[in-house]
């Protein structure tokens, strides 16, 4: 009895641990943004959604979970020849996002491994129809047909690719540096036509600056001119007025012309007056006037008869301050004359 209420008692526990193992196993929490797939006896029965879920112990088998976010894969760079038989490692970058878990875990492997020989093969064929230089700028072009291919192919996988970037395009080191100096001297072309249009520029701002000055200068003289000719205009005016308001008398004008004299003959090369007619005449009537003064001075009155007295105008006259400065620039004039101008004679020349 003993021995019997012992097994009955391990067979209770027995049971009431498979029962507790199999509650456990029927009960499955399925995390946000995941997804399972139930499998009855080998065959796919259903989907589980994120939550709680019952399944049949022993029965049916929930595969690992999938996860529903979007992924990101980096991929080693490839070796790719381009159309001018250039040798290039691209790194590429794929997004992608799982949509149908079902079709990626029974139409697929390796989902992972089978987009990066998608890629590489995709890669290779869009790549070898380009030149390195456009494979360098158009990257957005390369993007987009790899996008296009591998969305196409990886749709009946369960699986959408939404983005494909191009990481790096290392070309080979020859051709960097060739491109670095192809570079280098673009740059200095560039900063050589800089420099030349910045030479240019100021060379035609100073031009122009040199211009409007040279205009405001000459406008200036032009005015400067226009203003001396009146001044000269304005005095030669005075003067001439103020002469015919004076009304000088021949000897005034002989005097002025004895003045003029010496400065006609300064200078070495002088050798021949040239004498004007008037100035003979001038100089008669000089004369004239200053012996009238000289007989009227050296010749006594007659004591016996009372001699009429001057006039005021005669006494004026003799008085008269050009007519005593006419009689001494007479006798200089003579002496002048008679000495000067290296013995040749002058003559009167007709105005």
């Amino acid at each position: 009895m003993e021995i019997l209420g012992v097994l009955i008692l391990f067979l209770v526990g027995a049971v009431g641990l498979i029962f507790v193992v199999a509650l456990v196993r029927s009960v499955r929490i399925i995390p946000q943004a995941r997804a399972a797939v139930v499998e009855r006896l080998g065959r796919y029965t259903r989907t589980l959604q994120p939550g709680l879920a019952i399944v049949v112990p022993f029965i049916d088998r929930v595969r690992p979970l999938v996860d529903l976010r979007e992924q990101v894969v980096p991929f080693p760079p490839q070796p790719v020849i381009t159309e001018d038989n250039l040798l290039v490692n691209i790194d590429t970058v794929i997004y992608f996002q799982i949509t149908d878990v079902r079709s990626v875990t029974y139409e697929i492997a390796n989902f992972i491994q089978a987009i990066e020989q998608l890629t590489v093969t995709t890669l290779r064929n869009v790549v070898g129809s380009m030149n390195l230089e456009e494979v360098l700028t158009s990257r957005d072009h390369i993007n987009g047909q790899l996008r296009g291919v591998l969305d196409e192919t990886t749709g009946r996988w369960g699986i959408r690719v939404s983005r494909v970037e191009l990481k790096a395009v290392e070309p080979p080191p020859s051709i960097r540096d060739s491109m670095e100096k192809q570079m280098r001297a673009e740059r200095d072309r560039r900063a050589a036509i800089l420099t030349a249009e910045g030479v240019k520029q100021s060379k035609i701002l100073a031009a122009q600056g040199e211009k409007e000055a040279a205009i405001l200068r000459a406008q200036g003289d032009r005015e400067s001119r226009i203003l001396q000719a009146q001044g000269q205009a304005q005095a030669i005016e005075t003067v001439f007025n103020a002469i015919h308001q004076g009304r000088p008398d021949p000897e005034l004008l002989a005097y002025q012309y004895l003045q003029t004299l010496p400065q006609i003959a300064q200078g070495d090369a002088n050798k021949v007056w040239i004498v004007p007619s008037e100035l003979g005449k001038a100089l008669e009537g000089l004369g004239n006037a200053v012996g009238k003064i000289g007989e009227r001075v050296a010749s006594p009155p007659p004591p016996p008869a009372p001699t009429p007295a001057l006039t005021k105008e005669d006494d004026a006259y003799a008085e008269r301050p050009e007519v005593v400065a006419a009689e001494k620039a007479a006798e200089e004039a003579t002496a002048e004359v008679g000495g000067s101008a290296n013995g040749q004679v002058t003559r009167p020349v007709d105005s």
